[in-house]
């Protein structure tokens, strides 16, 4: 177990990289580098580096179409995600899946889901073998407040919570799902609560500090390592860029996004680690410059990756 001021450097660096990749992925989009549509994820990076974090070796976890940022925590090259979204060989999945199905496998993320809630059954069963096979394992899923209102969402918590599953469920709160502010589509503010139906644990997080973010969840998969059970969290946080790439989010109120910045992830650790004499701002500015050294260099390789040609991308989509 890395020492805690350790920890909180690998989560500083980690959550930089993420902020980094993101800024890129839209620079690559907005070049033509990249096809298609992309959802980022500036501003909840806490949320996947410090729920990532609590997971050990076999854990699983499922994330949503805007997982870049669980990939990546779980340890996804970004050449290789680069190259995926590229649609290039290179990518996890050859280039064939691109950024709403981002998945590898050999590190526990066992795939992002363009369908909204669907990673939640996937996590459910995953959890499920893990009990039947009486090994020590958790999955975690990572879904977005918008989900909390479909079916998916109820039958899992109710499949997890009878079966005592072990498996944490992981709202991201951004307060809109798609285009739509939450209290437009639902009746609750703290969305936690809708784990009271479900007699198991729901807890708020204020996922802006990452720190908390792991306390929670490390809370929650040791009560499932437990044979406990399931736990809902629900990650208060903010996406600063629009549902998607053609998303302006000019729907949002004035000044929202500025007040949310003041609290930016980076920002609350950064400040924490200057005050306690552990990475001073100079030195922050220095490990920035690094890592955008580090990315714009992964994508740069990841542009030189071939595309697959027909018949290869016929052996990776139709069953022989």
């Amino acid at each position: 177990m890395p020492h805690g001021d350790d920890r909180r450097l690998g989560w500083y660096r980690q959550m930089l990289l993420i902020r980094a990749f993101e800024d890129k992925v839209q620079e690559l989009f907005m070049s033509g580098q990249i096809q298609g549509t992309t959802h980022l994820c500036q501003g909840q990076e806490a949320v996947s580096v410090g729920s990532v974090s609590t997971m050990v070796e076999g854990d699983v976890q499922t994330n949503t179409y805007r997982g870049h940022g669980e990939a990546l925590a779980l340890g996804m090259a970004p050449e290789v995600a680069f190259a995926e979204l590229m649609g290039r060989s290179a990518g996890g999945s050859k280039g064939l899946g691109g950024s709403m199905h981002l998945i590898d496998t050999s590190k526990g993320n066992i795939g992002a889901n363009a369908i909204v809630g669907a990673g939640m059954p996937i996590a459910v069963g995953a959890a499920m073998s893990f009990k039947l096979r009486q090994q020590p394992n958790v999955a975690l899923t990572f879904f977005g407040d918008g989900a909390t209102n479909i079916g998916t969402f109820h039958e899992s918590l109710n499949m997890a919570a009878v079966w005592k599953a072990p498996v944490v469920f992981i709202i991201t709160n951004n307060l809109y799902g798609e285009y739509s502010p939450l209290r437009m589509t639902t009746p609750i503010d703290d969305l936690a609560r809708r784990a009271d139906p479900f007699d198991i644990p729901g807890i708020v997080v204020d996922a802006q500090d990452v720190e908390l973010v792991n306390q929670a969840v490390a809370t929650a998969v040791d009560r499932a390592r437990r044979g406990e059970g399931p736990s809902l969290l629900e990650m208060k946080t903010y996406r600063y860029r629009g549902h998607s790439r053609s998303d302006p989010a000019k729907y949002r109120p004035d000044g929202e996004l500025d007040a949310w910045k003041e609290r930016d992830p980076l920002i609350v650790l950064g400040d924490r680690l200057a005050a306690d004499g552990t990475l001073a701002a100079g030195a922050q500015g220095l490990l920035r410059e690094e890592i955008q050294a580090q990315v714009d260099s992964a994508a740069e390789r990841a542009a030189e990756s071939p595309y697959l040609t027909l018949e290869e991308a016929g052996q990776y989509v139709y069953a022989g």
